[in-house]
């Protein structure tokens, strides 16, 4: 009896655990995953985030051209036959002054190769010559359609958690920069699973300091910012140099000279050099010719494609009329570009008096003197008659 009670027991047990072997291979275990906590290596929230910690090229687009990459300090340069070593961003600021020291548009500079470029992914490559160069900036996009969002930073240190598709924490790290980040994106296989240890924290643009909590509000925050500012990923060095409001500050303080024009590839400089423009807060402009004839017209500013814009209109100058690029505002001087081709440089002529030629005006002027009439050439008439 005693040895059938045992036998019994153990076909019980070993019945029990086949069963419950059983019911594991038929139903196996399955955590929940958070989504709000776990993204996805492939995900859009990702490539979001990617995308922030991107090498932005843009800062030295006066020398090469590109957003997508930027060249590895040193190098050196030759602007207008002046030879540069350019050891770091305030380099740069060097170039910029050269050539807007010349009124044209076309100025000459000369890279010296071989150098190292940086990818928006921090890859490096060589670049050899001119042509290899120029190649691969035409595969970038001029205007903000390169890789990198620029307009929101994460504050650092951040750390992530790895985790394996049955959600296995497989790892964890703490990164200190936008390249450390961005290759620990590249490091990660598609099927694997993240986290961020929140909160983490991002400056904007205007160094607004934000803090998000969760996935959809990290993501939220990029989506917000990335057209929130002027990327500056174009090739005009000076757009960022001058806002709206200085501008319109600027043309109303004193009157202008038109020092320079070019309308279609044609230099009409000597016609209009003797104009001046006068801004009024009001909206209007007056083209002045020094002589007494005034043509009246309206202006205005605007910002377009992150662009300061300005605006002339005139009924009988239509060599002025155009919206106006606004290319630089210097000491004195503001340059207005609409192409390759229709430029306008004004300088500053605050000490101009106009020419008051109405008929009092005119009565008055002759009747404070004596006059002698002369000929052109300097010499008096001996005998005037008039009948």
């Amino acid at each position: 009896m005693k040895k059938y009670f045992k036998f019994s027991l153990y076909a019980f047990l070993l019945g029990a655990a086949l069963t419950f072997t059983s019911c594991q291979k038929e139903e196996p275990f399955q955590e929940e995953i958070d989504q709000e906590q776990t993204l996805t290596a492939s995900s859009a929230t990702v490539n979001l985030m990617q995308r922030t910690v991107s090498n932005d090229g843009s800062y030295d687009n006066i020398v090469d051209g590109a957003s997508c990459f930027d060249i590895r300090f040193p190098y050196t340069v030759e602007v207008n036959g002046l030879e540069l070593t350019i050891d770091s961003k305030e380099d740069l600021q060097t170039i910029e002054e050269i050539v807007d020291a010349v009124d044209d548009k076309e100025d000459i500079m000369e890279i010296f190769f071989p150098i190292t470029i940086t990818m928006a992914d921090y890859t490096e490559l060589t670049i050899n010559s001119a042509e290899e160069l120029r190649n691969l900036a035409e595969e970038c996009v001029e205007g903000g359609d390169d890789d990198d969002i620029e307009c929101i930073d994460i504050i650092y240190p951040v750390t992530l958690y790895t985790f394996n598709p049955n959600f296995q924490q497989t790892g964890s790290v703490t990164v200190e920069s936008d390249l450390q980040l961005r290759r620990f994106f590249a490091g990660l296989g598609e099927n694997e699973l993240i986290s961020f240890d929140f909160p983490v924290s991002f400056e904007l643009y205007d160094g607004t300091k934000i803090t998000v909590k969760t996935n959809s509000e990290l993501a939220d925050a990029i989506d917000r910012a990335k057209e929130a500012c002027d990327e500056d990923d174009d090739n005009d060095h000076n757009d960022d140099d001058f806002t709206e409001e200085r501008l319109d500050n600027l043309l109303v303080t004193c009157p202008w000279e038109v020092s320079k024009l070019e309308r279609q590839n044609l230099d009409n400089s000597e016609q209009y050099r003797e104009y001046i423009l006068i801004f009024s807060e009001d909206g209007k402009v007056i083209a002045d010719n020094r002589y007494g004839s005034t043509i009246e017209g309206r202006w205005s500013t605007e910002v377009s494609e992150y662009r300061v814009v300005l605006k002339l209109e005139f009924e009988n100058a239509s060599h002025f009329n155009e919206t106006w690029y606004v290319y630089e505002i210097g000491e004195g001087k503001v340059k207005l570009f609409a192409s390759d081709h229709d430029i306008i440089v004004l300088e500053k002529a605050c000490d101009y008096e106009p020419t008051n030629c109405t008929a009092d005006a005119i009565r008055e002027r002759l009747g404070a003197c004596r006059w002698v009439i002369a000929y052109e050439d300097g010499t008096f008439f001996e005998d005037l008659n008039i009948d």
